[in-house]
């Protein structure tokens, strides 16, 4: 099967789980170089952590404000940006695939860790970190821990220190 065959095949199996789920995909978009995303209906953020997160209460999620929940798909050899936040915290679930994850509390990457699903790791705010792309495709569960109940965070709060893509 062809890549962007294979990709709309991933991306139509995940918006059916969710829709299956009855959530509101806010945002979707399938266009990114490593793969995309699915964003959910704020107001769903516990039914999204207890779908995917074992249960945990939003209130033990919550930093400051509001959480966001998404779907994460990214493509077999593929890396996103080795990046940090300054509004955001993360946590990710890896559903589907093994992927991998590199951190550091500098721009110096740390070692590659692996992560087959129902892993779960804690991206603090300011950490460094890139998801990569294994042999298969990764699907994981992600929610922003905003840490600025005044200014969220969004698609703008990304510091790229390294780019495959060559993106700002």
């Amino acid at each position: 099967m062809q890549r962007e065959e294979e990709k709309e095949r991933i991306f139509s199996e995940v918006e059916k789980e969710l829709n299956s789920k009855e959530f509101t995909i806010r945002q979707q978009d399938r266009t990114r170089p490593w793969g995309g995303f699915f964003v959910i209906e704020e107001a769903q953020a516990q039914a999204f952590a207890d779908a995917y997160f074992d249960g945990m209460k939003t209130e033990d999620l919550r930093i400051s404000g509001k959480l966001s929940p998404k779907i994460l798909v990214v493509a077999p050899g593929k890396r996103l940006s080795w990046q940090y936040h300054h509004r955001r915290a993360e946590i990710w679930k890896v559903l589907r695939g093994t992927v991998g994850v590199v951190t550091s509390p500098t721009d110096e990457e740390g070692p590659l860790q692996t992560l087959v699903p129902g892993a779960v790791i804690t991206l603090r705010q300011g950490e460094r970190h890139r998801l990569v792309g294994l042999k298969e495709w990764g699907i994981l569960a992600e929610i922003w821990q905003h840490t600025d109940a005044a200014q969220p965070s969004d698609e703008e709060d990304i510091v790229r220190v390294q780019d495959d893509f060559n993106r700002q």
